[in-house]
Order: C-alpha cells, then sequence, then structure tokens
C-alpha cells in the first residue's frame, strides 16, 4: 500500500509536484494549488491511499522536490 498526503492550504504553487508526479497531482484552476488526485480530504490533509506501487517512485520524487515539504510518502 503507498499512502501520499498532501498539506494543499499550505501549498505555494511552485508546480513541481505535477512535474515529478503527473498521474497523481495536477494545479487547481482554481487557486493554483496542488491537488492530490483521488484523495479524501480530512482537516487540510488530503490523503491517497492505494495499492498501485507503480506510482510510489513518482510520488516519493514529489515528496523530495516539494519546496515547503508538504507531500508525504509512506509504502507499507
Amino acid at each position: 500500500m503507498v499512502i501520499v498526503t498532501l498539506q494543499r492550504d499550505k501549498c505555494i504553487g511552485c508546480n513541481y509536484c505535477v512535474e515529478m508526479a503527473p498521474g497523481q497531482f495536477q494545479m487547481s484552476k482554481k487557486d493554483g494549488k496542488s491537488v492530490l488526485l483521488k484523495a479524501v480530504n480530512n482537516k487540510g490533509f488530503h490523503t491517497l491511499k492505494s495499492p498501485d506501487h507503480s506510482m510510489e517512485e513518482a510520488c516519493f520524487l514529489a515528496e523530495k522536490v516539494c519546496p515547503v515539504n508538504i507531500i508525504t510518502v509512506k509504502s507499507t
């Protein structure tokens, strides 16, 4: 299981996550912040749980390049 979490309210709209993992992230046209696709929002923490480990590497890259450290990726 891969668990990706995004603290969307702290996003600065740099677009790095989309460049690293376009299958999981996109930029909102409304406010210019990152959106974690197919995620569930729980008090500002947007979480995606997926059994698909093929997205794991791209999400780890997105976590690494995020300048405000609002993306976390865990693999179980």
